[in-house]
């Protein structure tokens, strides 16, 4: 199988553990992962996102345990910039009218291998750097044409829980997850 080609039968655990524990670098899409897609525009026309503090706080304790974390999204926003800030997010590509430009770039900054990245989109102008990613994930609510290229569905929607089971499956793969909860287990 060739990571451009839809995947025509499920991965296992086992390979989707494997990769996972090759991760170095997660890039997540906002509306529809980050967020639950919707758009909420006010009378002036500014635009307002509901996070899920879980995911915020499952990306924090991942980038803790070693894995670099960015976003790259198609849209441009203060909010974005505020968010990023808030997890301590030091790579946001906002306005990327080509994600897979942007995600060739930040791993050759990083120098890191497209096979030790991960990409958590939901759309098809994700699936550029899904489909050149280490481990390609999707939200259950993606489209088909987008589903047949992730190695890995969550189960939780995009918003609401999907970024805290990916980074949990990464730092469970990558042994790091105990570490990363003992503090709350004193």
């Amino acid at each position: 199988m060739t990571p451009f080609a839809p995947i025509t039968q499920a991965l296992s655990e086992a390979d989707i553990t494997a990769r996972a524990a090759r991760i170095k670098l997660i890039i997540f899409d906002v509306d529809g992962v980050l967020t639950d897609g919707s758009l909420y525009l006010d009378d002036e026309g500014r635009e307002l996102k509901a996070f899920y503090s879980l995911d915020g706080h499952g990306i924090k304790m991942l980038k803790k345990s070693g894995v670099d974390i960015a976003i790259i999204t198609g849209r441009t926003s203060n909010l974005m910039r505020v968010r990023a800030k808030n997890l301590n997010i030091d790579h946001l590509y906002q306005g990327a009218e080509d994600k897979l430009e942007a995600f060739m770039e930040l791993s050759t900054k990083l120098g890191v291998a497209p096979e030790q990245t991960a990409v958590m989109g939901d759309d098809v102008v994700d699936l550029p750097m899904m489909r050149r990613s280490g481990l390609a994930i999707c939200v259950p609510a993606a489209p088909e044409s987008v589903r047949q290229y992730a190695h890995y569905t969550t189960q939780l929607p995009g918003g609401k829980g999907a970024a805290r089971e990916v980074c949990e499956l990464i730092m469970r793969a990558q042994g790091t997850l105990d570490a990363q909860l003992a503090p709350y287990l004193k």
